[in-house]
């Protein structure tokens, strides 16, 4: 399984804005921090906004903040908002399955059943895991 570009610039938005504080960041400054491209980012950033993760305020003394404590944002949730298609192969969907041996062969219910795991270790954590358990976070980030 792999997480797309998309959800690993969300989670690293998260981060940032959680190890930032209650100041106001600007996808410029997250950009310039992480080497990545300003028009993805807006893009992430605005679907962030949408799914009620960050507080953007428009203007020239504008930018963006957590809309909730760091310990209230759950991790599987925010990578099941930003993942598309959490389907791994493609006799998960009914719909556009075309392989011969469905139902008959016993890989899909493992795959079915990592795919669960995976998720349920990511609904136990919280932002505040995350940040938690990085140390040098802050460091790294020039946020001292």
């Amino acid at each position: 399984m792999r997480l797309t570009r998309h959800t690993d610039y969300a989670l690293r938005v998260l981060m940032y804005l959680a190890r930032k504080g209650d100041g106001l960041s600007t996808i410029k400054e997250i950009a310039g921090r992480y080497g990545i491209s300003e028009n993805h980012l807006m893009k992430v950033v605005h679907q962030l906004g949408r799914n009620g993760y960050i507080t953007t305020i428009r203007g020239r003394q504008g930018g963006m903040r957590l809309a909730a404590a760091p310990d209230q944002i759950n991790i599987g949730a925010v990578v099941r908002s930003c993942e598309d298609d959490l389907r791994i192969v493609e006799c998960f969907d009914s719909k556009s399955n075309s392989c011969s041996i469905s139902g008959a062969c016993g890989l899909a219910g493992m795959i079915d059943s990592a795919l669960a795991a995976f998720m349920a270790v990511l609904d136990g954590k919280t932002l505040a895991d995350v940040i938690g358990r990085s140390h040098g976070l802050g460091q790294a980030l020039e946020l001292q």
